[in-house]
């Protein structure tokens, strides 16, 4: 088992966000987190990354454990320089003023491997996102919101990490932008069994794009399975899915 998350309790403050919940996740899996506006599955993204307070809410019970062991005192950036797991945050927060490349660049800068390896990633990202390899030069701030998004993506990928977590990547996405991000991702997936936790409100989309899922509701975890069985759920349906 590569990330289980054992009666994870967090709070800011005195406002309790998750009441106790419980996950895993396998190595090379796809899985989702799925939940409307306030579930706790940004919360529950940025417990796992290790975030500090005030961003990011407090453990008060529970564990992470990444293949065994417990994240509890794990620092963010020993997160990347250790290549566990790298988060795609909610907004982007690429670097405007840099361009593409640079954004690419600044990634790598935790990696200590032969420039040939940090190519071959990079490679990798521009076969990915042509579109990016064709703005390279280009100031960040000025790319479409898919565009940024496809380049927050590459930047996770760049730090050489083989989980990567996504936080809402389908938002503000045009319909065949947000289908040629999860087609990249699907094959990044494949291509070199990356592990993903995607986090989206659309769940429809996630369940399509995940092997199995589990529903977050007011920061419990009230549905679990595979994406078959969650999209055939009386209760995800009425819910989630509109049906």
């Amino acid at each position: 088992m590569l990330l289980e998350v054992k009666d994870l309790a967090v709070k800011y403050g005195n406002i309790e966000a998750l009441h106790g919940i419980s996950f895993n996740i396998d190595k090379g899996e796809i899985v989702t987190l799925i939940g409307a506006n306030g579930a706790g599955k940004t919360s529950t993204l940025m417990t796992l990354a290790r975030l500090s307070k005030p961003e990011a809410p407090e453990v008060f019970r529970g564990d992470i454990l990444f293949e065994g062991k417990s994240l509890l005192k794990t620092e963010p950036h020993e997160l990347i320089q250790k290549k566990m797991m790298c988060l795609v945050p909610e907004g982007r927060h690429i670097f405007g003023n840099l361009t593409v490349q640079e954004n690419l660049d600044l990634a790598t800068y935790a990696r200590k491997v032969e420039v040939g390896e940090i190519h071959e990633s990079l490679d990798l990202v521009y076969s990915l996102f042509p579109r990016l390899k064709e703005r390279r030069k280009q100031r960040s701030e000025s790319l479409s919101g898919g565009e940024q998004q496809m380049l927050a993506v590459g930047r996770a990928l760049m730090t050489g990490t083989d989980f990567i977590m996504l936080d809402e990547p389908s938002m503000g996405l045009a319909p065949i932008l947000m289908y040629d991000m999860f087609r990249a991702l699907k094959k990044i997936n494949e291509l070199k069994g990356m592990t993903i936790l995607v986090v989206e409100q659309n769940a429809k989309v996630a369940l399509d794009f995940a092997s199995r899922g589990y529903v977050l509701d007011t920061g419990e975890i009230i549905a679990s399975g595979s994406s078959e069985e969650l999209r055939n759920n009386e209760d995800v349906k009425k819910a989630y899915l509109g049906g």
